[in-house]
């Protein structure tokens, strides 16, 4: 008989850490699943872009410093992209994807108001639609970028209550970042209607 019970008490023991490692794993996903998403949305940004410089430059000639500048932007922004998905919920990746992304949105924000200076550009069919899709792709940023945090923080504080902490650091379950925009001005999103 207390054989019997010693056995019952070890598979429920085993169940229930079983149980909470499955849970975390499943949390664990779902952040790199919408951190995915994010990455789906900057990438179809970081596409639009090229196109958007290139309408600009045909009027913005005396522009190129802005021009460059957005490009530079792009550019970091892509490399923090990459870093962050080689390593989701990373902090160091994230804050150089932050920082990158506040880089890319004030960049984007200065050629927005030059380019308000010169109505025919404003009035171009191409530069009309190029902003439309950015802005429909700037608020697919925000709920995607909504949702990853919701989502490791949903992580975070699985791994972090008890018991499940303990299942969590036996089997090395890391601490992951949110993504942030650190400066009140920057987060809004780049204003590129005209």
């Amino acid at each position: 008989m207390t054989l019997l019970v010693l056995v019952v008490a070890a598979a429920a023991f085993l169940f229930w850490g079983v149980g909470i490692y499955n849970g975390l794993v499943t949390a664990r996903n779902a952040f790199k699943n919408a951190f995915a998403q994010i990455d789906v949305q900057l990438t179809r940004r970081y596409d639009l872009i090229p196109n958007l410089v290139e309408v600009a430059k045909g009027y913005l000639k005396h522009e190129r410093e802005t021009l460059e500048a957005v490009i530079q932007a792009r550019a970091a922004a892509v490399s923090g992209l990459a870093a962050a998905k080689a390593r989701p919920g990373d902090d160091a990746a994230m804050a150089q994807l932050g920082s990158a992304e506040s880089g890319l949105a004030g960049a984007l924000s200065r050629l927005m108001v030059v380019a308000e200076a010169y109505p025919d550009l404003k009035a171009n069919q191409n530069m009309m639609q190029l902003t439309e899709e950015m802005t429909s792709t700037e608020n697919r940023i925000a709920f995607a970028r909504q949702a990853y945090n919701d989502s490791v923080m949903a992580y975070n504080n699985k791994r972090e209550v008890f018991p499940s902490n303990i299942i969590a650091g036996m089997f090395n379950f890391a601490h992951a970042a949110l993504l942030e925009i650190t400066e009140p001005a920057k987060r809004e999103a780049p204003k590129v209607s005209f």
